[in-house]
């Protein structure tokens, strides 16, 4: 189970009593991770998209999340790589620039199929929260949305599987237990068990509109390793 966890009404001690012995230490101060998000880009609820492997309808707000105090966007203006190294719209700066709008010019356009980002911290760092904003402005679902943190920029050492909706192992990354989701404004906020490592690559395969691929932003949460 996840050390980053929902906060519950039980609050933060009795959390940090269930955590142990785990990456969040038990005499650390923990703080819920506020995000600042844009401005809606569509309303309603969205028609005929079709996935075998879709989260139901959220009520409500999102769950708050928990950090250890002190925690940092450790990615941005970081340095930004991709497979497709020439993007057909915008530019890879674009992921870590704090710009989660998703108008034109916010966002960048990869090719068509399997696709990744990869985001160079710039040294070690224990991971507590990952964010990313996908095209918003239109609801759509994003294939085989799997995210790795890694040692090494070639992710051979000490490889992480944070998140994996690929629910039949069609990226060929393995089979993962987590759902696909409808993109909105929120972006997705995933958390980490406190993970160390220097790069976080994001794989997706098209979406329910094209076969191409598409990122706003991404704002890695943690602290550099001591």
């Amino acid at each position: 189970m996840n050390r980053l966890v929902y906060l519950g009404l039980a609050g933060a001690l009795a959390l940090a009593c269930w955590l142990g012995a785990a990456a969040v230490a038990a005499d650390e101060e923990l703080e819920e991770l506020k995000l600042e998000l844009p401005k809606p880009m569509f309303k309603g609820t969205p028609e005929n998209i079709e996935s075998a492997n879709l989260e139901p309808p959220r009520q409500g707000p999102p769950p708050a999340v928990l950090v250890p105090k002190g925690t940092i966007n450790l990615s941005r203006d970081k340095e930004v790589s991709a497979s497709d190294e020439e993007p057909i719209v915008g530019e890879l700066a674009f992921i870590t620039d704090g710009d989660k709008e998703g108008n034109d010019g916010s966002f960048v356009e990869l090719g068509p199929g399997q696709q990744w980002v990869q985001i160079d911290l710039g040294a070690p760092a224990r991971i507590h929260a990952i964010a990313l904003w996908h095209f918003h402005s239109q609801a759509r679902v994003y294939r085989d949305v799997v995210i790795q943190t890694a040692d090494d920029p070639d992710f051979i050492e000490n490889v992480v599987t944070i998140f994996n909706n690929d629910h039949d192992n069609s990226a060929g990354i393995g089979v993962g237990k987590d759902k696909e989701y409808v993109e909105t404004f929120e972006g997705r906020l995933i958390p980490v068990e406190g993970v160390e490592g220097r790069y976080v690559r994001l794989y997706s395969n098209g979406n329910t509109s094209n076969d191409l691929n598409h990122y706003v932003e991404v704002e890695v949460y943690g602290k550099p390793v001591e």
